[in-house]
């Protein structure tokens, strides 16, 4: 049941990090979408392991292999079941964690509720479980971009280096440009710089994507606990790593009064829109056709490469040293995932719309 996202569209995932795979069957996506497999494919690449010194050295293809629900190029109405096979495991690597719990991951908590964990990468809690909600999310930019939508996350802070604007003040085209994908080049090194310093000491550092949706209809949502602004915090705070969520002006929003914060409605040639969008194109839970956009903070990457102090199964003090392939900051991986749950959520919506309306 809860390995299962969504309502109408439903993802169900499958899979441990070192296992033979991750996959996932996708139900009620929409007949008739041509889809586009190379597509799939390129969103999988932007994810996978190796792409450059700020992330993990694991070498993984991830190449995804569709099962069914597809016929002819196009998505049937059936399920549509994929998998992408797991090639570059190193188990040996944890075989020093398999009687200790590392700090702030889920082997204490996983061992307590299920009686049993897989210390080999985290089994079912590793990151790697994300690869199955980029598929789907590929899937769902496709059928998403006949509707005019357009998803767009980037990395607008690592530590402490931040983009100190809003998002319309960045040509976001330059996002792939870089290994950080980051639309300010200045600051993309200076936050590449400081991921790789802090990788070469062992340890790791957070921060914030921000995403962006365009074009999106008026009506998504459903009150009172179908908010769409709820789905997406939901659907955020999901993905591993994730410990913040925010949209519109947030926080930000506190330091004015609500003459200042208020997004004043006018005519514009015939179309009722707002002159300002500190509402994040979210009001009452429902989507008012502005730019949506929200920002979700990353915790450091839980696993470092130095000595700390911990307890062993029998709860005795010791300690460990993590091996293997890690990344030092999740945020380049972590941008298409972000892009690829909030497309889940809005076909999603989109869909139960659908349902309500005569």
């Amino acid at each position: 049941m809860f390995n299962s996202f969504g309502n109408i569209l439903r993802l169900t995932s499958f899979g441990e990090s070192h296992g033979k795979g991750i996959g996932g069957v996708i139900d009620g996506f929409p007949a008739g979408i041509y889809i586009d497999t190379d597509f799939v494919q390129r969103e999988l690449d932007r994810r996978r392991p190796g792409q450059s010194r700020i992330t993990t050295a694991r070498k993984e293809g991830d190449k995804v292999e569709f099962l069914s629900g597809i016929f002819e190029g196009k998505s049937t109405g059936c399920p549509i079941g994929f998998i992408v096979w797991n090639e570059n495991q190193h188990s040996d690597d944890y075989d020093n964690l398999k009687e200790v719990y590392r700090p702030s991951h889920a082997d204490y908590t996983y061992k307590v509720k299920y009686g049993i964990r897989d210390h080999r990468g985290g089994g079912r809690s590793s990151a790697r479980e994300t690869i199955s909600r980029v598929v789907a999310g590929a899937l769902a930019k496709i059928a998403l971009k006949q509707l005019g939508i357009q998803i767009t996350a980037y990395t607008s802070q690592v530590g402490p280096v931040r983009l100190e604007e809003n998002y319309t003040a960045y040509n976001l085209d330059l996002i792939e440009s870089n290994p950080v994908r980051c639309p300010d080049l200045e600051k993309a090194k200076e936050m590449e710089d400081l991921i790789f310093k802090i990788k070469g000491e062992g340890d790791t550092i957070g921060g914030v994507v921000t995403c962006v949706v365009k074009r999106c209809p008026i009506g998504l949502g459903q009150p009172v606990f179908g908010k769409l602004h709820a789905a997406l915090s939901a659907a955020m705070l999901s993905i591993n790593a994730a410990k913040a969520f925010e949209y519109g002006d947030g926080f930000k929003g506190l330091k004015q009064k609500g003459s200042e914060q208020n997004d004043v409605f006018y005519n514009n040639n015939g179309r009722i829109e707002t002159r300002t969008n500190h509402s994040g194109g979210i009001q009452g839970g429902i989507s008012n056709g502005q730019d949506i956009y929200f920002r979700v903070a990353f915790k450091p990457v839980a696993t470092v490469l130095m000595e700390q102090h911990t307890v062993n199964i029998s709860g005795i003090d010791t300690t460990l040293k993590a091996r293997g392939r890690h990344d030092p900051c999740v945020l380049p991986r972590a941008v298409p995932i972000v892009e690829a749950m909030t497309a889940l959520t809005l076909l999603d919506y989109y869909l139960i719309d659908k349902t309500t309306q005569l």
